[in-house]
């Protein structure tokens, strides 16, 4: 066997990793610690990544599932994801300190289903069963919402009106994932409205473009996500579709040298909650089994940023972080 080295042309895709939504949740959390001190409770993951979680918990953050595990007069943090009325009003009548690091456009969603309700429209929700966000959004919106997962939750739809009906989208799906539903829910319900394809997260459909642009020059693609983040299965997906080998894995522990025979092209992408030490490690890693050459394709750049919520903003001005409201 020769002593030289495999060679291996890897294209990083751009965008990947962290979206703004992700930035502002992660950045909570850590000003909440630093203003108000350790500990501070999060209800669920702020983020679906592992090493984020971890990160934060080392801070002294404390994640939980319900409310109710909250001791009293406790700093509160509620997800990036969002959440229904129900858990906001369980934590406000215990006159728990909030701060709401919901996304502001899955703010934006919970929005645009509570006027579609306000005006008597059956509300459609295009999105995963379980989700997070989409138990959030559904327990924010009055009156009925209709769960759509797929064309047969379309065939078997019923609503009270036909000609009363509005959709709203989970953030996590992009215009290309929603397509072909919006499109039969129109053929069923010629007078249904819905958002501009403009209100979709812009950090999903980028993510996906970006994948979508190396497809025909790699062999292998690389996903770093959590197996739990919907945006990251379908970074893969969108990989196997184009008849590349793809692999979702949460860090460079998941990488398996057995993908790597025959291939001398990999893509590699991240998930919108995935940091971006995961993909160098990552990088290290197939630098152990080969020379790289690293090209970083040209994307979508994004600048976009999302205001702090004032309880940090205003406490940040005072010693001790007393305008916090609950």
């Amino acid at each position: 066997m020769s002593g030289s080295k495999s060679k291996y042309k890897v294209l990083l895709a751009q965008p990947r990793g962290f979206c703004a939504g992700v930035e502002r949740a992660i950045e909570i959390v850590e000003q909440a610690l630093e203003i108000y001190g350790a500990p501070v409770y999060v209800r669920h993951e702020i983020v679906h990544n592992k090493r984020v979680v971890d990160t934060l918990r080392q801070k002294g953050a404390i994640f939980v599932e319900e409310v109710d595990e909250i001791p009293d007069d406790s700093v509160t943090i509620f997800s990036a994801h969002g959440i229904s009325e129900a858990v906001e009003n369980e934590a406000r009548l215990r006159n728990l300190p909030i701060i709401d690091a919901t996304c502001p456009l899955v703010s934006k969603v919970h929005k645009e289903g509570q006027n579609h309700s306000a005006n008597a429209r059956d509300v459609v929700l295009i999105g995963h069963a379980g989700h997070p966000e989409v138990e959030g959004t559904m327990g924010r919106i009055p009156g009925a919402v209709h769960l759509v997962t797929n064309l047969a939750d379309v065939e078997t739809l019923k609503v009270a009106d036909e000609n009363e009906v509005a959709y709203v989208t989970q953030t996590t799906l992009s215009v290309d994932d929603t397509r072909d539903i919006i499109e039969a829910l129109k053929q069923k319900f010629p007078k249904i409205i819905g958002p501009d394809v403009r209100d979709i997260c812009f950090a999903t459909q980028n993510r996906q473009q970006a994948v979508r642009h190396v497809t025909d020059d790699i062999e292998l693609l690389l996903v770093v996500g959590a197996q739990n983040s919907s945006n990251s299965n379908r970074l893969r997906e969108i990989g196997t579709e184009h008849n590349i080998p793809s692999y979702l894995i949460a860090d460079a522990a998941g990488f398996d040298t057995d993908w790597l025979e025959g291939v001398t092209t990999i893509g590699i992408t991240a998930g919108a909650s995935a940091p971006e030490e995961l993909v160098e490690e990552l990088l290290e890693r197939l630098k152990e089994c080969g020379e790289i050459d690293l090209e970083l394709v040209a994307g979508v750049e994004e600048n976009i940023q999302f205001k702090l919520p004032p309880e940090l903003t205003d406490a940040s001005n005072t010693s001790d972080g007393s305008t916090i409201k609950a």
